[in-house]
């Protein structure tokens, strides 16, 4: 259920950052997701996976949908099950997919059909080092990105990973749409500064929603 839906029948102001990259503030109700983000949390926890490399990553992470995301020794994956108990993640929940859709939709990206949801939890010090988002098999769908709690800047590159980046401020609530030739763009998230949210306290979540298969 989308914020906008709940208190007012205008339309949400979107901003078109750059070619094909698109942001959405205040799009999403925040505690619905939240909520339902504490619920998948249960079935599937938030862990620290291994990079291929051996590094443990700073940022804890969980899935939900058709597959999930996965990265150890073996590589960068999507998997059915989830390695901590061997069972399907938890499903997307029809307002969360419905909301994916819409903003995907507002951001000009027709017949967007998510099939997955990578879940970040950031903690006082995280950051998110630049990288791509190329495990998936169709890049001609974009990527719908859902800010919750502390706010943090996003961090938009080109197609190399050097050079100085576009800082975007997201806060709660706000979701971001990145597709087109944006959609292989480096993107990283800066260091979370220690602060105090009245819905997620000192944390940030961020949600991924993606078409894997």
């Amino acid at each position: 259920m989308m914020q906008n839906d709940l208190f007012s029948k205008s339309e949400p102001k979107i901003e078109a950052l750059c070619d094909g990259v698109y942001l959405l503030r205040q799009f999403i109700e925040p505690e619905l997701f939240y909520n339902q983000i504490m619920k998948m949390a249960k079935i599937s926890p938030f862990r620290r996976m291994m990079t291929p490399g051996g590094k443990i990553m700073n940022i804890a992470i969980t899935n939900s949908g058709d597959v999930g995301w996965y990265s150890d020794r073996k590589g960068y994956r999507y998997l059915p099950l989830d390695p901590l108990n061997a069972k399907p993640w938890p499903p997307l929940a029809d307002f969360m997919i419905k909301a994916a859709k819409q903003a995907a939709q507002k951001a000009g990206f027709k017949n967007y059909n998510p099939d997955t949801c990578l879940i970040n939890c950031y903690q006082t010090g995280d950051r998110l080092t630049p990288h791509q988002d190329k495990n998936e098999q169709d890049f001609s769908q974009p990527i719908v990105s859902m800010s919750l709690g502390l706010s943090a800047i996003f961090q938009l590159y080109e197609e190399v990973r050097g050079g100085k980046p576009k800082n975007i401020l997201l806060d709660n609530g706000d979701v971001l749409v990145f597709g087109g030739p944006a959609r292989r763009y480096f993107h990283a998230v800066k260091k979370l500064e220690k602060d105090n949210h009245t819905l997620t306290g000192s944390k940030r979540y961020n949600l991924t929603f993606r078409k894997a298969l």
